[in-house]
């Protein structure tokens, strides 16, 4: 398994992309436009990745709730297989973004959301 990234929900994007930059270094290395009302930026090269999501919808989230660590995994359906062997809950998915990703979260015993992510297509 790799570690993918870690998702934080940001009230201010433009704010959180300063910070990231200028503060602790990383570079934008992808924004994406999730709908209308979704803004999805990519920091980091490397091993450290960090995923800004903004949106006016999650702008009130608890903050306990505003943190994802996401792994990659071969293979999706396995990994499902093995959560629910282990009498885990998925919370969130299976949930397919776009043609290159499909993934479903679950939460650690801390209730910090863990997502498991499986690239598609070869990517």
């Amino acid at each position: 398994m790799k570690f993918l990234w870690t998702t934080i929900i940001v009230k201010d994007m433009e704010e959180s992309i300063k910070f990231y930059e200028e503060v602790v270094g990383l570079k934008v290395v992808d924004k994406i436009s999730a709908g209308p009302d979704m803004n999805i930026t990519f920091l980091g090269e490397g091993e450290t990745k960090i995923e800004l999501i903004c949106s006016e919808k999650l702008k009130n989230m608890d903050p306990g709730n505003a943190v994802t660590l996401g792994f990659e995994v071969d293979s999706l359906d396995d990994m499902i297989d093995f959560i629910n062997k282990r009498g885990i809950s998925i919370k969130t998915g299976p949930v397919q973004p776009n043609p290159s990703l499909k993934y479903f979260i679950i939460h650690d015993p801390n209730g910090i959301k863990i997502q498991f992510a499986q690239h598609l297509n070869g990517k």
